[in-house]
């Protein structure tokens, strides 16, 4: 749910009121965007960071803020990779060439994503400061005082092209075999770990499949899983794709949950589910029958930000509202 609205990294105001109104509509734990660990991590000149002293202060007033309204809430941090550097979505995601202020995009291999230009192949050398970068951002994130950490290891990006084997053609350590392409990862996460106590929930955002036969798969998430619970991961965000553009498949109603379920059965962590969440009766039976610990709602509370005081008015829950609200808080049914 990136905003595009950030200067030099820094939130501002519209971010202030783009997360307080979550907090305000009483969900239990709002994620921010995805936050960059360098500028060179972005998607583009206009992504929210967290690598200076002064995007921590002001991430820290928008924490601080989300937290009196009696939410949780967490910071997602991210590397883009061969996706970055372009202009926004509505802008046409061109790329930006570094004349123009944009940077070289670099990944695994020497391998382009979709229109964009060839990114530079990793060295060991720059995969130890990228893991760096990682723990780096981890600690400003715990000077800002987020409740939880996500590292994003989906669609397409960084992580989850060194993951995939349709964008990762090393033959170093780093590629090849499943453990190949689950070590950095692995470092990120280990990174992490070393300043992000083991009191604050790790959670790592999947891509449980790549949705081609050649690439990543659901077994592969499921052992990938298991592994990340002995790293201190504590929550897999199952969501898919995103590795090449361009794929086809059958999209509905809770059409993620199904992953979700199997790493939930197969492995030693909490999951949370995505994907077309839409409605409070449909997310409550997701987690009483099972199949998820906790549903992740995106675009949904971007079109009804208090879509939580809503589920609990139609699920009959007596959520506490805030008092300047309460005089619009519906009679729940008797009980």
């Amino acid at each position: 749910m990136c905003q595009y609205s950030a200067t030099d990294g820094i939130p501002n105001n519209w971010h202030l009121v783009h997360y307080g109104q979550f907090a305000v509509g009483q969900v239990g734990l709002v994620m921010t965007e995805a936050v960059a660990i360098s500028a060179n991590a972005r998607s583009t000149q206009l992504d929210a960071g967290i690598w200076n002293a002064e995007q921590i202060d002001a991430w820290a007033e928008i924490v601080d803020f989300v937290k009196s309204q009696g939410a949780a809430i967490g910071v997602q941090l991210w590397h883009t990779g061969r996706k970055g550097s372009t202009t926004t979505p509505w802008q046409g995601q061109d790329y930006v060439p570094p004349e123009k202020g944009g940077w070289t995009t670099v990944a695994p291999s020497e391998l382009p994503f979709g229109k964009l230009p060839i990114p530079k192949e990793l060295s060991i050398d720059e995969l130890a400061l990228i893991v760096g970068d990682f723990r780096d951002a981890a600690r400003n994130s715990l000077i800002a005082d987020f409740d939880v950490l996500e590292i994003h290891a989906a669609h397409g990006y960084l992580i989850h092209s060194f993951l995939s084997p349709i964008a990762n053609k090393r033959n170093d350590q780093y590629g090849g075999s499943f453990a190949g392409r689950i070590k950095f990862l692995l470092e990120v996460v280990d990174a992490i770990r070393e300043v992000w106590p083991m009191s604050r929930p790790l959670f790592v955002r999947s891509s449980t499949i790549d949705w081609r036969a050649d690439g990543w798969t659901l077994e592969d998430t499921v052992a990938l899983s298991l592994t990340l619970g002995e790293h201190g991961v504590d929550l897999i965000d199952c969501s898919s794709g995103g590795i090449i553009p361009g794929l086809e498949y059958d999209v509905g109603l809770s059409y993620q949950v199904p992953f979700a379920e199997q790493v939930k059965k197969n492995s030693n962590v909490l999951v949370a589910a995505v994907g077309l969440i839409t409605e409070p009766l449909q997310a409550a039976q997701i987690i009483e029958l099972g199949k998820a610990d906790a549903i992740m709602v995106g675009r949904e509370m971007l079109r009804d930000p208090h879509w939580a005081m809503r589920a609990a008015t139609a699920l009959n829950v007596d959520l506490s509202w805030p008092v300047q609200y309460k005089q619009a808080k519906p009679r729940l049914a008797s009980r």
